[in-house]
């Protein structure tokens, strides 16, 4: 049997398994608020994000609001999409660091 490996049986498995999830929950909340800035549109659109995927701020530059209303707002929702993924991925390097990188389902 594979549980039998572990050193202190399912009850060792279970207390490390608890202990990795408060570890990955104090993560998140220690860096939900940090902030990173994404670009799109050459530079034109700037979108800050936090790591807990909320947006702060949207800047436009005025010459490309009067330029192509559409161009415009399809260049803001890429550049969005881009700044939530990347906030994602830049919790999720917390949490692999915090973790040591192991995966559980469910819990990372």
């Amino acid at each position: 049997m594979a549980i039998q490996q572990f050193r202190g049986g399912i009850n060792e498995l279970m207390k490390q398994a608890a202990w990795l999830q408060r570890r990955v929950e104090e993560t998140q909340k220690s860096n939900k608020d940090r902030t990173l800035d994404v670009t799109g549109a050459n530079d034109k659109v700037k979108v800050t994000v936090t790591y807990g995927r909320e947006i702060t701020r949207i800047e436009v530059d005025p010459e490309l609001l009067t330029s192509d209303r559409e161009l415009a707002l399809d260049a803001v929702a890429a550049t969005v999409n881009s700044a939530l993924k990347a906030a994602s991925e830049a919790m999720d390097k917390e949490i692999a660091k915090a973790t040591g990188g192991l995966k559980i389902p469910g819990i990372t």
